[in-house]
């Protein structure tokens, strides 16, 4: 039996330096953890994602080196091996290194692989956790991700595997009692919908789209199965775009209901 003791992982001692993988959350510089920014203010050299927000890169020192090791679907400036090589380099010549990443690093950032290159030259690294997209993009558009009685279970869903294709075992996502959250799926929206509703799930089921959650130019649509892709297109919605599927969407939907409903209410009586 093994037994964690630390959260840093033993690497080679003196000299060398080490890795922090940290978590840079949705994008709002104030939804950084407080730990996220001792490590970017400490850091000699930071390697950063293009989902870093320039409200948190505007944070790193004016001395602290930087690499742009940014990916998006299709584009991949610098290869994953590249960017495990380049941790290790800046860490062999003993700088404290902050590899930041969008959201939650263990949420789909490709962490473990960063990991197995620093294990690989017994490097020292340590993991901070971020605000996740989804906790993020929830929390900015009023929805609980759970909810007694209507959503026992939350499921992360990556929406492309490593050859970009949606093989998702779609029978166990198309059931009510959860709800569905969609990591880099907009390009595959119309897969995901198609396929839902071909699995069980109802034309009219709720799902929310958020570009840009927690960020100043955050934008949300909230449609239904059957409408999605051609809502999502009249809106030119673009990436990133988080996907919520599932009944505490409907939140959303009532909350809408409710300000058209009271809002010129309460601007009568304001006028008044």
């Amino acid at each position: 039996m093994a037994v964690i003791t630390q959260t840093i992982h033993a690497g080679l001692p003196g000299k060398y330096g080490e890795v922090a993988l940290v978590g840079a959350g949705p994008g709002a510089a104030d939804l950084l953890t407080l730990r996220a920014l001792t490590f970017i203010q400490q850091a000699d050299a930071v390697v950063y994602d293009r989902l870093v927000s320039e409200e948190v890169l505007a944070l790193i020192p004016a001395d602290c080196q930087r690499f742009d090791v940014g990916k998006s679907r299709g584009h991949h400036s610098v290869s994953q091996a590249e960017i495990g090589a380049l941790l290790v380099r800046l860490a062999l010549q003993g700088l404290k290194v902050v590899r930041l990443k969008g959201g939650d690093p263990a949420i789909f950032g490709r962490l473990a692989e960063e990991l197995d290159a620093l294990d690989a030259a017994a490097i020292s690294w340590q993991i901070v956790p971020g605000i996740s997209a989804a906790s993020a993009c929830a929390a900015a558009t009023g929805i609980p991700l759970t909810e007694r009685g209507i959503a026992q279970q939350l499921r992360f869903i990556s929406a492309v595997d490593k050859s970009c294709s949606t093989a998702q075992d779609w029978a166990s996502l198309a059931k009510p009692g959860q709800t569905l959250v969609f990591y880099m799926g907009l390009s595959a929206l119309g897969e995901i919908c198609t396929q839902l509703m071909a699995h069980g799930l109802a034309a009219d089921w709720p799902i929310l789209l958020v570009e840009n959650g927690s960020r100043p130019e955050q934008r949300c649509l909230l449609s239904k199965l059957s409408e999605a892709l051609a809502d999502s297109q009249k809106m030119v919605l673009k990436s990133p775009c988080l996907i919520m599927v599932g009944e505490v969407v409907r939140r959303r939907q009532h909350a809408i209901v409710l300000a058209e409903i009271i809002g010129p209410q309460i601007n009568k009586i304001l006028a008044a």
